[in-house]
């Protein structure tokens, strides 16, 4: 009697445990986001929208001219982050800054029928997406972070497309999406309604993540925090931050670095402490065409914090192209 009265207490523990899994996740109230805005009441006076694949993206453009700069810039910032170095290149060329999917005020879709649009693949695609439409054979690619990463990624598939790299603090080595196994948990419908509620963590933390991306915080001024929380005003950005996590998988690249041939310039902070300061050494060392520059005093945002260092690696690498 007592090992069934036992039998049926562990069964009645399962039994709620197992609801508490299953039903749990959709009791937690998730608000809607408040006092959104819409692109147009954010836009810029040189914001251009282009439509590819289906959704509008959000773009400017400065100078003139070959070579072509296409900029990348990482997880969770967006076209601003590269606000300080967009009129300098421009006397080399024509600068193209864009904002990637789930980020700055490029369009935030939910539905979609083929590629998703917020998948690796979609994100090499949208680069030659927009080459395509402007009309631009080839180009320089300068992708900082995540943004490295899809940079490599279109080099790997469309060599022919890409004159030249230039790696601000990639992330390949580490950070490169959610583990194999993971995935299918975080796209269970139970994680995809507390989905939007984790990543509007990236506001409440955002400014320490900022501080923590600088060598020296107390150079942020508050125009830098405010041009990096305007894209959080948007409808739906945080949907849309949660199904480029959903989408984010292991690059791969680590093992196809020696395929990458075109001249490279791996630019890192000596301070980065997002993607740590070795890993772009590392980098630099395994890439077969690849010029390496650390700036002193910088973290992981070596364009923002050291603007005119920044330009210096720049011009000197543009010297050896040919």
């Amino acid at each position: 009697m007592k090992i069934k009265n036992i039998l049926r207490a562990t069964g009645i523990i399962l039994v709620t445990l197992f609801l508490a899994v299953i039903i749990g996740p959709f009791l937690v109230s998730v608000p809607p986001l408040e006092s959104t805005k819409s692109v147009e009441q954010l836009a810029d006076a040189d914001s251009q929208f282009i439509e590819l694949s289906g959704f509008k993206v959000h773009y400017k453009t400065y100078g003139q001219g070959e070579p072509t700069f296409i900029l990348l810039h990482g997880f969770g910032a967006s076209l601003f982050s590269w606000h300080e170095v967009t009129e300098p290149l421009s006397k080399f060329g024509t600068v193209i800054a864009y904002d990637r999917p789930a980020f700055g005020l490029t369009e935030r879709p939910l539905n979609w029928e083929g590629e998703n649009p917020y998948s690796p693949q979609a994100q090499v695609d949208l680069v030659i997406g927009l080459m395509d439409k402007l009309n631009i054979e080839k180009a320089i690619l300068i992708g900082n972070s995540a943004g490295g990463t899809v940079s490599m990624q279109v080099t790997l598939q469309y060599p022919e497309r890409v004159q030249a790299l230039i790696l601000v603090d990639a992330a390949v080595y580490a950070g490169g999406g959610a583990p194999s196994w993971v995935r299918p948990i975080l796209n269970t419908p139970q994680m995809n309604h507390l989905g939007p509620l984790l990543a509007r963590q990236l506001q409440a933390q955002g400014t320490e993540f900022i501080k923590t991306a600088w060598h020296d915080p107390s150079k942020i001024t508050p125009a830098i925090f405010e041009g990096y929380q305007k894209p959080l005003q948007i409808e739906n950005w945080d949907k849309a931050l949660w199904q480029l996590t959903v989408s984010s998988q292991e690059s791969g690249l680590v093992e196809r670095l020696s395929e990458i041939s075109v001249p490279t310039l791996v630019i890192t902070g000596d301070d980065d402490r997002i993607v740590p300061t070795e890993q772009s050494l590392r980098l630099a060392d395994e890439l077969p065409n690849a010029m390496l520059k650390v700036i002193a005093q910088s973290g992981h945002l070596p364009h923002e914090e050291k603007p005119i260092e920044f330009m210096q690696a720049v011009t000197e690498f543009l010297s050896t192209l040919k």
